[in-house]
């Protein structure tokens, strides 16, 4: 003989009128909540953003004759082209593709689009299946059943503690999204300068190798002087020691310049000797358009992945403030069943085994000594770290705008002063190796010409390696490199 029972040992089924009517008063209820939820007043902090300074204009104007505000600027998002250098673009775009912090950033993103995912999924109801055989024995009785069942649960979000979270989560998706972004205009610019100082170690060497070449010939019209009997061994060693003391900085010159070949290797993911071949020969220093600089305006800051991130953090903290609130409030959940229990697996088929439950429940905090309120205290505290926060990253993009452009201009400045200087050194330095040919002056005019024509030539080879690294720090800071 079958027994209809529930999947729920200890239940007693609902038949009939009294499922509807039970059906029909837990709908009352779940309205009566809903126009409670309605009136009810949750904590809701403002959800603006701070007030932060934000200037009308940079400090530093553009010189005469540049781009001005009115006119087409250079986009952001692939700031390196602008620098007309294939090899640096092709740098650019491999670090972007294949930089293991980059990677590591990517697998962080979707790790939090996964966490929305599961908090979406507490909105929708929750279905589950069993199945189970039992076989026992009392006395002279042995006695077998088998059950299968659907269970379901749900719970009606009333006063919006799960959206909470999943806006919560979504903000965080978000936040993740715009660190991923961060490390893209970080990597960019990284790969940028250490590009462009490898490029810079390339013209200083070329240039410590010509003024050794010249220091050399120096050397040899002593020794022949020397010879002569035209001069004294003071001046032979004096030409001897000028030519070691250059002849010494080639080799640091070389280990930067194998330094920085690695660290581009590093930075596109390949292994430290991967570039050698690729960047051994000498190339100018890439110099960058002036068309940017300062017509892009001070509100592009908002835009920058730091900022952005900062400003999700926010809306990600007052949505936990909102779901510590709502916790305050009733919960209230519908959980039914369906299942078939027979004393044969083939009699769960018939009609009479089925059996059937619907249950609403709600369940309240009554006394927790104040622990609900003192989380809600909690998350408006990290709201308001949050708000801090985005001062401090708008404040700090300010700083990072304005000190590059001081950085450019200061060395605009000085390229001007070197450049002169470096043809005033260059002439001397001439003069002074035919006049000394001739035996018109002594060796220590010679001796100060190079040093000041080597000294001079190499500064102005590292401020031209500065300016265009200092443009980069500028789209840097601007938060080019992303869209």
């Amino acid at each position: 003989m079958n027994e209809p029972s529930f999947a729920a040992a200890g239940r007693t089924p609902l038949r009939g009128p009294f499922r509807f009517r039970a059906a029909f008063g837990f709908l009352g209820v779940t309205s009566a909540v809903a126009l409670l939820a309605g009136c009810a007043s949750l904590v809701s902090p403002d959800s603006r953003l701070p007030q932060t300074p934000v200037p009308s204009a940079w400090s530093v104007q553009p010189p005469s004759g540049s781009v001005g505000l009115a006119q087409p600027v250079t986009p952001l998002a692939q700031w390196w082209q602008r620098f007309n250098d294939p090899q640096l673009t092709q740098l650019v775009t491999q670090t972007l593709q294949s930089n293991t912090s980059l990677r590591s950033a990517q697998a962080s993103l979707q790790q939090a689009r996964a966490q929305v995912d599961v908090q979406s999924a507490g909105l929708l109801p929750s279905v589950g299946t069993s199945a189970s055989a039992q076989r026992s024995r009392a006395s002279n009785n042995t006695g077998s059943s088998f059950q299968a069942g659907f269970d379901a649960s749900w719970e009606p979000d009333v006063f919006g503690r799960l959206r909470s979270g999943v806006s919560a989560s979504a903000a965080d998706a978000q936040a993740a999204e715009a660190s991923l972004a961060d490390v893209q205009v970080s990597l960019a610019a990284e790969t940028a300068v250490n590009y462009i100082e490898l490029r810079g170690l390339q013209q200083r060497l070329a240039i410590a190798r010509s003024n050794l070449a010249s220091q050399q010939e120096t050397l040899q019209i002593t020794q022949w002087r020397l010879q002569a009997g035209l001069t004294t061994s003071l001046v032979s060693e004096q030409a001897r020691a000028a030519a070691e003391q250059t002849a010494a900085q080639i080799p640091v010159l070389e280990s930067s310049l194998a330094q920085s070949r690695h660290s581009l290797a590093v930075l596109t993911g390949q292994a430290p000797l991967a570039l050698d071949g690729l960047l051994a020969d000498s190339v100018a220093v890439p110099q960058p358009a002036q068309d940017l600089a300062l017509a892009i305006p001070a509100e592009t800051l908002r835009q920058r992945p730091d900022v952005r991130a900062a400003e999700q953090r926010i809306a990600a903290a007052l949505a936990r403030v909102s779901q510590a609130d709502a916790a305050r409030y009733p919960d209230f959940r519908i959980s039914g069943n369906l299942g078939l229990r027979a004393l044969t697996v083939g009699a769960l088929t018939n009609g009479s085994s089925i059996a059937s439950a619907l249950l609403a429940s709600v369940s309240m905090p009554l006394m927790d000594g104040g622990a609900a309120r003192a989380q809600v205290r909690v998350q408006e505290a990290a709201l308001e770290q949050a708000r801090v926060g985005y001062e401090a990253s708008v404040l700090t993009a300010l700083k990072d705008v304005e000190d590059a452009l001081v950085a450019l201009r200061g060395d605009r400045e000085r390229l001007v002063r070197l450049q002169a200087a470096a043809d005033a050194a260059g002439n001397a330095a001439l003069l002074a190796q035919q006049r000394y040919s001739s035996g018109l002056i002594d060796f220590q005019s010679v001796l100060e010409t190079q040093r000041t024509l080597l000294s001079t030539q190499d500064s102005l080879a590292a401020t031209v390696a500065s300016i265009s690294a200092d443009h980069v720090r500028l789209y840097k800071a601007l938060g080019g490199g992303w869209q």
